[in-house]
């Protein structure tokens, strides 16, 4: 049987290698908020999937919650990112940036001084945080954000774009997943807002929808993708009633807004309830442009899904941490190396870039 996982693809107007993508995962090893050499070595390691999205990536200071995650709003973590995409493409690879807005998931003493935490409404999230000069600290409460504010924060995802594409990225996915910033706006555990922002699914998703839009005009339908993740319960968000409808709604928002992709995960093996295949059906009638599923994935189910249709590109993450080569691995049906949790977010390089390939 001939394998569609393996043969070249079509993202836009940029050529794949396969149809295998590096999920973006926070690996947490950006000193001072800038990548590093080890960063752009980890990414050239990973470039023979067809596409990499990196690390959650934040647009603003204000976006910076966790420990030693990058940006992408200074100049100096712009001249970190060249490195980083140089080295990709190098090896033949494409890269677009994930764009992380941490929200209300973030603390002080992970950000820089005049920073602040905000989110969609002052609700405290469930939890503790790693700093590393404090250790493990409560979740502080969010300042809620005004328009004057919310327009200022989806001015700084755009500007974001821009220095993506001025440090050599082929595109960026904005994070609209997983419990940060914009996810808050969707979930009406977190946004009890009463103004053109909250309410119903059509002032709900007015952020999201706002800055891919904005993001489209500032650099083009076919160097922009949305992640979503209904259902999702990571960072203390969870289902709520119109759930279905309203991801059908973004879908359909999005498909008039023109994104080459939308990325859907499911956190099904990380303990959150499945997303139905019935909403994952109608997200993919109302979204006609490239669909990319993750969660789980063998091969066999990676086949099975893009030879059906219910995919066109499929997303790998943990394997991909301790296996550089895993396309290779993958293609010859080797053995894959088990990543040790222990260094997932770590400083230093172990666990990082010390995985050997076949």
């Amino acid at each position: 049987m001939s394998s569609k996982l393996f043969s070249s693809a079509k993202l836009g107007n940029i050529e794949l290698a396969n149809h295998i993508v590096v999920a973006p995962m926070t690996r947490s090893r950006a000193i001072g908020n800038i990548p590093t050499p080890s960063i752009a070595t980890y990414y050239a390691q990973r470039a023979s999937a067809g596409l990499i999205i990196t690390e959650g990536t934040s647009p603003s200071p204000n976006g910076l919650g966790y420990a030693r995650i990058p940006g992408i709003f200074s100049a100096e973590q712009i001249a970190g990112w060249k490195n980083v995409t140089d080295a990709v493409h190098a090896k033949g690879g494409k890269i677009f940036i994930q764009l992380m807005h941490c929200g209300r998931i973030a603390h002080p003493a992970n950000m820089p001084a005049g920073a602040s935490i905000v989110a969609p409404s002052a609700i405290v999230a469930a939890g503790q945080m790693w700093t590393d000069t404090e250790g493990m600290q409560a979740q502080p409460t969010p300042l809620a954000l005004t328009i004057e504010g919310i327009k200022l924060t989806i001015a700084e995802y755009v500007q974001a774009a821009k220095n993506a594409i001025e440090a050599g990225f082929d595109g960026v996915e904005i994070h609209g997943a997983n419990g940060y910033l914009i996810d808050q706006f969707i979930n009406t555990k977190t946004n009890i807002r009463t103004d053109e922002y909250g309410g119903d699914i059509t002032g709900r998703a007015k952020f999201l929808l706002e800055i891919a839009s904005q993001t489209v005009e500032a650099i083009g339908k076919d160097k922009v993708g949305v992640r979503l993740s209904p259902y999702g319960v990571f960072n203390d968000v969870g289902f709520f009633d119109t759930i279905d409808t309203d991801y059908q709604y973004i879908a359909e928002k999005l498909n008039e807004i023109g994104v080459v992709y939308t990325h859907l995960v499911n956190h099904e093996s990380m303990g959150a309830p499945a997303v139905p295949q019935t909403v994952i059906d109608n997200i993919r009638k109302a979204f006609k442009g490239t669909l990319i599923l993750s969660g789980g994935y063998d091969v066999a189910r990676a086949e099975a899904d893009l030879a059906s249709g219910a995919a066109d590109l499929i997303a790998f993450g943990r394997s991909f941490i301790s296996n550089p080569d895993l396309v290779e691995r993958l293609k010859q049906g080797a053995e894959l190396a088990v990543p040790n949790g222990d260094t997932f977010y770590t400083p230093g390089d172990e666990g990082f870039i010390d995985y050997p390939t076949l």
